[in-house]
């Protein structure tokens, strides 16, 4: 029997918790979530372009014989819901008009067969449509597609099993719909000895945050590289597995090779990446390697007092993560962002603009526990206590290399610390204590500016340098936090603002585009961004003349010549979107685009 769940992915057990972060949510709203439609009701749902009401009515008819009738039109007004009650209508975080990203409908699929038949019905009525898993990834758009009408095909709800669960070769096999609550669940109540690699929230599909490209925090964190083997099914109906998944063996309950979640090629070219931020079919499985639980595990902060200690913490770091002393995903956190997760901005700052670095030690410093820092690094180390040991020993004397840093303990903190949650994070717990920094303003939304960049402390600093100048000229606190893979350094900017006011969001929209441009001059290349600026952030992949994008579309046209498969997706269209002209949906049509620009004439004007 399944289990109660509070939402899709999300156990009863959690209930109490999840509600209390709820109320969060809404003694931080100013107004409604729920917000009628600007259309005529005549005119809803909003229609994909080029298909009439009448066809698309009778497509919607022929749609709900195939999916076991769970259907449902978005006719009504948009409700932003929250993070686990998730609106699969539209962009809950837009950076547009509230009504830029809205789909047509949903529908929920509940086998392999009824998806390949909800793909071929697309391409029977030119519909276009939009592959979700749970669609809680807000700040990049959440479950909305980027042509205004399309139908999701929600691939979470009905299709949610751990198919596989396997200690001896420590690796499972997922359907779209499993959750990290899920799968850490599933572990928990098997007894096996593995250990699940969680994001820092816990309520989105393993799956979708793999082919996002997103990231975990132990060694095991680089979510799409620790995959093995995927079922895709492709724009055209057709079913297809990779790698070992290829060779057929009637022995195996899934008619694979047993070797399937073993080993990722296969032969001949290796196609799992393009399945990864690409619109070139619908994962339905994919396997993924899990982490044997390592024997011990400790998780750590270190202090640093100095804004100016960026540079030598991140040339510190660089050795000891490839040298694998540091061998998880680490967090180095600036001051604001850890103020972010233990109070909203009126309880630190009560003037106008953003909160002035020069004042950080009289308003921000007396209200945490931690005392005087400008830098928090949280770190975990794994393995049997005469391991551990060793290596904490050599982070520490390395770090102490700067004058006043200060190594803490889980047990030396408050109960409210966020190094406690880390903890949780670091030793695979899903948590959803991350949700905290976005109450920092009321209404609070957020989107990312997220570069890479090499672990070195000119990089760190140019970037810190560039992205700081461009909050304060747009008025937003900068919230940074870096984090330093196997070989590169994800910096992870989280940009909140207001989503009911239409300043607020046109002044985030208007730095985002700049963030990208001025990051792109200094080889600062993002790797996801929010549906609004894909066709932007794809536009700086520009090497000769943009080939990159050239290949992308043609293997689009290729597999998906009807251009049904969430078209837009990281800025690829295909030849049906790009002619007509009306239908590219590009960023530079957004309906903001006057507002931005006139907003940043204007704070051009006042050097703000």
């Amino acid at each position: 029997m399944s289990q109660p769940q509070y939402a899709p992915g999300i156990p009863g057990k959690v209930t109490e918790y999840a509600d209390s972060v709820k109320q969060k949510f809404i003694k931080n709203a100013t107004t409604s979530s729920v917000r009628p439609r600007t259309e005529p009701p005549t005119d809803l749902p909003v229609l994909p372009p080029g298909v009439s009401r009448n066809d698309y009515l009778d497509g919607i008819e022929e749609l709900r014989t195939l999916v076991d009738g769970d259907v449902q039109l978005f006719d009504g007004p948009l409700d932003d819901g929250w993070y686990l009650h998730r609106p699969l209508s539209h962009d809950a975080y837009t950076l547009d008009s509230d009504d830029y990203f809205t789909n047509s409908a949903v529908c929920a699929p509940g086998s392999v067969e009824q998806v390949q038949s909800v793909v071929v019905w697309a391409n029977k009525w030119s519909i276009p449509i939009y592959p979700i898993s749970m669609g809680r990834n807000l700040g990049y758009g959440g479950a909305s597609a980027r042509v205004k009408g399309s139908v999701i095909v929600d691939m979470g709800k009905r299709m949610n099993k751990v198919l596989e669960l396997n200690e001896k070769n420590a690796f499972c096999l997922l359907e779209p719909g499993v959750s990290y609550y899920t799968l850490y669940d599933e572990i928990q109540k098997s007894g096996k000895n593995l250990w699940v690699d969680v994001p820092d929230l816990g309520g989105g599909s393993v799956i979708g945050n793999a082919l996002d490209r997103g990231v975990g925090y132990t060694p095991y964190g680089d979510h799409f590289g620790m995959h093995c083997g995927m079922e895709i099914i492709l724009p055209n109906g057709e079913l297809v597995r990779t790698g070992m998944g290829a060779l057929p063996d009637a022995t195996t309950e899934h008619g694979s090779a047993n070797t399937w979640q073993l080993f990722p090629y296969g032969f001949g070219p290796y196609a799992d990446g393009i399945f990864s931020q690409s619109n070139y079919g619908i994962v339905t499985k994919m396997g993924f390697w899990l982490m044997p639980d390592p024997g011990g595990h400790q998780t750590l902060q270190i202090t640093f007092p100095r804004e100016d200690d960026l540079h030598q913490i991140v040339e510190i770091m660089r050795p000891l993560k490839i040298n694998n002393i540091i061998s998880n995903v680490p967090h180095l956190r600036h001051i604001m962002q850890e103020a972010s997760v233990y109070g909203d901005r009126k309880s630190f700052w009560d003037g106008d603009g953003p909160i002035p670095h020069d004042r950080i030690e009289d308003v921000i410093v007396p209200k945490l526990w931690m005392g005087s820092f400008r830098w928090i690094l949280y770190f975990c180390v794994y393995g049997p206590e005469v391991v551990r040991k060793a290596h904490i020993q050599v982070i520490k004397d390395e770090f102490y290399k700067i004058p006043g840093a200060k190594l803490t303990y889980p047990e030396d903190t408050p109960p409210e610390s966020y190094l406690r949650s880390r903890v949780k994070i670091y030793s695979g717990t899903p948590d959803l204590r991350e949700l905290d920094w976005v109450m920092w303003l009321p209404n609070g939304s957020h989107t990312a500016f997220s570069p890479i960049s090499p672990i070195t402390g000119d990089d760190a600093v140019k970037q810190y340098n560039m992205t700081k100048r461009l909050h304060e000229k747009w008025g937003f606190d900068y919230f940074p936090t870096f984090c330093p893979g196997a070989r590169e350094m994800h910096h992870i900017v989280m940009i909140i603002y207001d989503r009911y006011d239409a300043d607020s969001r046109a002044r985030a929209r208007g730095m985002m585009q700049e963030l990208v441009e001025e990051g792109a001059k200094l080889g600062m290349g993002e790797y996801r961004t929010h549906l609004a600026l894909q066709d932007q952030v794809m536009a700086t992949y520009n090497y000769n003349n943009g080939a990159l994008l050239k290949m992308h579309n043609t293997i689009k046209n290729a597999l998906d010549p009807n251009g049904i498969m969430a078209p837009g997706k990281s800025g690829i269209w295909g030849d049906r979107w790009t002619a007509p002209e009306e239908h590219k949906l590009a960023v530079n049509r957004s309906p903001v685009e006057k507002q931005v620009t006139n907003t940043i004439a204007q704070r051009q004007e006042t050097k703000l």
